[in-house]
């Protein structure tokens, strides 16, 4: 296939005019050999807009327009969904907020199949070994990232020490093999929940250091109902891991 030895950037967007412009920019100028799809949620502000137009001037941008916000699961799902279709070697995520940093694209990238060392499934940017961290988070935000991860790693049995971030390489070829169908997170228990379905698998995990940087521009996305309906699927899905479903 035409897209088989290539990457396929993914972000998912809902009024994140202020950032995408720029966004785009970073992504081509550290991955100018990846193609990138964007999925709006139908952005008031025109975001979507935007995208259609950068489309008629670069064949590499690909946009994926959505009646509304649908949750930011399903927006993974839409991408993972669409780089099976399109024959894509691999395929990375990241926020549009600029809080994953746009020059770690190459090592997540070449991290997947390095020259003599072991090749990867699913390469987290991670916060969470040596040389990663946060910048611009309070205490307690620190401590509720700790503890969700922790809380994620010993339901689900997953060894990687970042199961939420969402910046992340992903071989093509393991997501071929995902139920789609069967996933239950629509939100931000997606990045848990495929973890886990992929190591059901028998997917290869590593982690690259990344620094998140809180968001200089725009709203987040995240509420407390959602956050508390994600604690809720980690939890059913960690009950079907322990009792072997």
């Amino acid at each position: 296939m035409a897209n088989a030895g290539k990457t396929l950037v993914s972000v998912a967007t809902y009024n994140e005019l202020e950032n995408l412009p720029a966004l785009v920019e970073e992504i081509f100028r550290f991955a100018p050999e990846a193609d990138l799809l964007v999925i709006d949620d139908n952005s008031p502000d025109g975001t979507g807009a935007w995208c259609e137009r950068k489309r008629t001037e670069d064949p590499r941008v690909f946009c994926l327009h959505r009646p509304g916000k649908l949750g930011l699961g399903t927006a993974h799902v839409a991408a993972m969904k669409f780089a099976v279709a399109q024959g894509y070697r691999y395929l990375l995520t990241l926020d549009a907020d600029f809080s994953h940093p746009p020059q770690c694209l190459p090592e997540l990238i070449a991290g997947m199949d390095p020259p003599g060392g072991e090749a990867k499934d699913v390469l987290i940017g991670s916060r969470y070994v040596p040389g990663g961290g946060t910048q611009g988070w309070p205490i307690a935000r620190k401590l509720m990232s700790r503890a969700v991860n922790l809380y994620a790693r010993c339901l689900l049995g997953l060894m990687p020490k970042d199961c939420s971030g969402a910046y992340r390489c992903y071989r093509v070829s393991l997501l071929e093999k995902i139920d789609f169908g069967s996933i239950l997170s629509r939100g931000y228990s997606f990045q848990e929940e495929i973890l886990w379905r992929l190591k059901r698998l028998g997917a290869r995990f590593g982690e690259s250091p990344i620094v998140f940087v809180e968001r200089r521009r725009g709203e987040s996305k995240i509420h407390a109902g959602e956050a508390a309906s994600a604690l809720k699927i980690i939890f059913s899905l960690g009950m079907k891991n322990w009792l072997g479903r």
